[in-house]
């Protein structure tokens, strides 16, 4: 179960997939599970589980509203796979986080994606997600 995982905002899309590929190939023999050029979206699994994504900031941009993501700092963002993903956002901003994006359906994403972007105190970006 991918509970936890890194995403990496990228400016260059096919440059950062290049590298990675290449990278990830070499020293871990792992090959990207999906590359989606068209929605600046690729994903590498390590023994089945989610080690690294990487996604377009135009592409985030869309979903948070910000104008550059990279403009606020953000180069990544963590995520975080719940059961229920209103109620995750709920004690998110309970504990102090602001919401960026509220909890919504992404069936242009993954069939049964439900999704929620919030920032934590200190303004890291944070994806809820559940499927």
């Amino acid at each position: 179960m991918d509970v936890l995982y890194p995403r990496l905002l990228v400016r260059d899309f096919p440059s950062a997939v290049a590298f990675y590929q290449g990278v990830l190939r070499e020293l871990l023999g792992v090959e990207p599970v999906k590359v989606l050029p068209e929605h600046g979206y690729a994903n590498w699994d390590v023994d089945g589980q989610a080690a690294l994504v990487l996604y377009g900031r135009e592409a985030i941009t869309q979903v948070t509203g910000s104008p550059d993501p990279g403009a606020a700092g953000d180069t990544a963002m963590l995520v975080m796979k719940v059961d229920d993903v209103d109620e995750a956002a709920g004690c998110l901003v309970r504990h102090g986080a602001v919401e960026v994006a509220p909890p919504q359906d992404r069936p242009e994403w993954a069939p049964g994606l439900r999704t929620a972007h919030l920032r934590d105190p200190e303004s890291n970006l944070i994806e809820l997600q559940s499927y």
